[in-house]
């Protein structure tokens, strides 16, 4: 019996439901603009503490550096060049972190797979589509049910969000920019 990996790869997307496109936002009241200016967040209590303690460690980290290794210093201008790169890569990864967190990972309308949206769509005979029993959404590739992203990467409880296809950019710059920073430490 084949698995469901080969089941997938045998079956034809609607081009709706590609990656690259956006859903049809006329059945919502909102416009564009709106979505864009709404602000994302997951109120997990395990996520919370996580994020939080990211941002203390980012502190501890810049105050460690600045206070403990860069004044004491006798020379003035490694303190000073060193200072600035260390609380330039510590500025980059909290917003990149407040960013990932922030930022709609690119999540599938709820609800959407209603029949007259089905009909709407205008399938070929034989053609699949693939909803998720518990959001009532019309799943595209690569989605997952953790709200249903589009091309999850992830759940990271340490940006309290999950990562794909819209903060996966943000999620990365954070990442890097941390790493950098351990990196100029040594």
């Amino acid at each position: 019996m084949p698995s469901s990996g080969h089941r997938l790869r045998d079956v034809e997307h609607h081009p709706l439901l590609t990656e690259s496109d956006n859903y049809d936002s006329s059945s919502s009241s909102s416009s564009e603009a709106d979505v864009a200016d709404r602000v994302w967040f997951i109120r997990d209590g395990c996520g919370m503490i996580c994020a939080v303690v990211t941002w203390l460690l980012v502190v501890y980290a810049d105050f460690v550096v600045t206070f403990v290794m860069l004044l004491p210093s006798k020379d003035f201008w490694y303190s000073v060049v060193n200072g600035v790169v260390f609380n330039c890569l510590a500025v980059l990864a909290l917003s990149s972190h407040l960013r990932t967190m922030l930022t709609d990972p690119g999540a599938v309308p709820k609800g959407n797979a209603t029949k007259e949206y089905m009909e709407s769509l205008q399938l070929k005979p034989g053609e699949v589509i693939y909803k998720c029993p518990k959001c009532c959404c019309i799943k595209p590739e690569r989605a997952h049910h953790c709200r249903c992203i589009r091309k999850m990467d992830h759940h990271c409880p340490w940006v309290n969000n999950c990562v794909g296809e819209k903060n996966q950019r943000f999620f990365v710059l954070f990442t890097v920019s941390k790493d950098t920073r351990v990196v100029s430490d040594l």
